[in-house]
C-alpha cells in the first residue's frame, strides 16, 4: 500500500516541537519516566522517543 493509497493521513503536529538539548538535564517522559530529548524546562507533555512514536501510531488511525 502506497502513501497515496493509505486509509489514513499523517496528522500534522499538535503544536511547536521543541527543539532537542545539547546536553542535560532532560525531562522525564511523561508515560514511562525515560529521559526525553528535550530539556527540563519543556513546557507540556514530554515523550521520548519510543513513546512518541507509539502515540503517533495510536493517532495515525483512531478516526
Amino acid at each position: 500500500m502506497t502513501d497515496a493509497t493509505s486509509y489514513c493521513g499523517t496528522p500534522e503536529p499538535a503544536g511547536p516541537k521543541p527543539e532537542p538539548a545539547a546536553e542535560g538535564p532532560f525531562a522525564s517522559c511523561v508515560l514511562c519516566q525515560e529521559p526525553t530529548e528535550y530539556p527540563e524546562s519543556t513546557k507540556g507533555i514530554t515523550l521520548c522517543p519510543v513513546c512518541e512514536w507509539q502515540e503517533a501510531q495510536r493517532m495515525a488511525c483512531s478516526g
